[in-house]
């Protein structure tokens, strides 16, 4: 999938379960590929780390785990 040259706030969050989660993700994404990741859509030169990683997310190549944690006891 290529990139999008422009990002879509709906399909952004149909990919996550709150903007928390969006933002955690592709920072730690983005990190990734500043040291060294191999991209895992096809971009254009001149984008940006976290501009491939939101993409990434919107085409389902990026997903994330959350942790089950008990409440406060």
């Amino acid at each position: 999938m290529a990139i999008n040259k422009r990002l879509s706030h709906e399909k952004l969050m149909q990919s996550v379960d709150s903007p928390y989660t969006l933002v955690i993700a592709a920072a730690k994404r983005a990190r990734e590929l500043n040291d060294g990741a191999n991209p895992l859509i096809e971009y254009s030169s001149t984008n940006k780390p976290v501009t491939i990683a939101m993409n990434e997310i919107i085409a389902g190549q990026v997903k994330y785990v959350r942790k089950k944690v008990d409440g406060i006891k």
